[in-house]
């Protein structure tokens, strides 16, 4: 029997000396945990693999609501500001992909490492880092997480490593990363993430053969969204499971769209990846709203009908608010007001990241290492000096 949550006996007779009619938030009686079915992964040189039921707290509900909320309402507002110029050069949204970098989160330690590619927004909320903070990067600001000195594609956190520009070479790093873990004997280890189109790179296959040699503490995660660079996985790909592409090395295709699914299957591959066993390999499969880039439509590879119907049916927000709602976790009421208070966030930070001062010339050289004594950085020219400063 699921536990409820007690409400106190003023409330409730203050509640029902009320008129028939909506009964308040507070009088409300809500299960505080309920246990759901779960898609079933598929498994590559596995003998089992994550549960098919997962358990939910209400608490865990709501933060992962909002977090969700978060990330689609952010990407949003950077599609805004991109179209009014205010944000420039490349900028990869993630919207629609919102419970890949939450189930991942929610399974994690704080002290676990996370690398990824160009589209980082969503893994850079999920790391603790402020709306404000994401934005003013995006705009180029100095109070951005890379002092506005990154933009879109370099974002950094505590133990989140960007964002990275060129197609795969984070999947090489992660796997240094791993080694440094294993190294120093921590109990960490590594998210090393890539898209579908990233999959066909061929230094991903020359990290799966050293991790699995050196039996590195790493997850290899691919975000298969469908779609490369204006291309369809089938188009691109001759084997599009993206799981069993380690081939030696271990692999599961898990359900992007639901947070539920991926929090379970990213504490089965965490667990693997920190008993020592080497490194596995994990197919998140999702789908992205926007198009590549900002520059891309779209809709050139796709039809409308194909979003809107992604939108109707498979929405990860949309599932597990009809989730939380449906097992009286939640209320509609409630999980609306999460909505105003993350608009009002997203506006806030919006705000900061249009009027925050962009980073002086002078310190276009600082931060280029971490701990070094200060030194001098030749400019464009060589009678153009910069100080370096950690």
């Amino acid at each position: 029997m699921p536990k409820m949550l007690l409400v106190a006996s003023s409330l409730l007779r203050s509640a029902s000396s009320k008129p028939p009619g909506r009964v308040p938030l507070a009088a409300r009686t809500f299960v505080n945990e309920a246990s759901f079915d779960i898609r079933k992964c598929a498994l590559h040189r596995l003998e089992e693999g994550p549960p098919v039921q997962a358990v939910l707290t209400r608490d865990e509900g709501l933060k992962y609501y909002k977090l969700m909320q978060t990330v689609r309402r952010m990407e949003l507002k950077a599609d805004q500001l991109y179209k009014q110029k205010i944000i420039r050069g490349f900028c990869h949204l993630y919207d629609g992909q919102e419970a890949c970098c939450v189930g991942i989160e929610a399974a994690i330690k704080p002290s676990d490492h996370v690398i990824t590619a160009y589209r980082a927004h969503g893994f850079t909320c999920g790391r603790g880092l402020s709306v404000r903070e994401i934005l003013a990067e995006l705009t180029g600001r100095r109070g951005g997480c890379a002092k506005g000195k990154g933009g879109s594609m370099h974002m950094y956190g505590k133990n989140f490593y960007g964002g990275n520009g060129i197609v795969g070479a984070q999947v090489p790093l992660g796997a240094g990363i791993a080694l440094a873990c294993k190294y120093e004997k921590k109990d960490e280890i590594c998210f090393a993430l890539y898209g579908d189109g990233a999959a066909n790179q061929g230094q991903l296959f020359e990290t799966y053969n050293m991790a699995a040699l050196w039996k590195l503490p790493c997850v290899f995660v691919c975000e298969n969204n469908r779609y490369g660079m204006g291309t369809s996985i089938e188009r691109a790909a001759a084997s599009t499971d993206y799981y069993k592409r380690g081939d030696f090395i271990p692999g599961i295709r898990v359900d992007g769209m639901d947070v539920l699914c991926v929090r379970e299957a990213t504490k089965f591959v965490a667990a693997y990846a920190r008993s020592g066993k080497g490194p596995i390999l994990m197919e998140l499969q999702t789908y992205r709203y926007h198009g590549h880039s900002m520059s891309d439509p779209g809709v050139s590879y796709r039809s409308r009908e194909e979003i809107q119907e992604v939108r109707s049916n498979s929405d990860p927000i949309m599932l597990h608010k009809n989730r939380m709602v449906n097992s009286n976790l939640a209320s509609i009421e409630e999980l609306k007001e999460i909505d105003t208070e993350v608009r009002k966030e997203i506006e806030d930070a919006a705000q900061f990241a249009t009027a925050d001062p962009e980073p002086p010339l002078e310190e276009l050289g600082h931060h280029i290492y971490s701990g070094n004594t200060p030194f001098e950085v030749r400019g464009v020219h060589k009678w153009i000096k910069y100080k370096s400063v950690s």
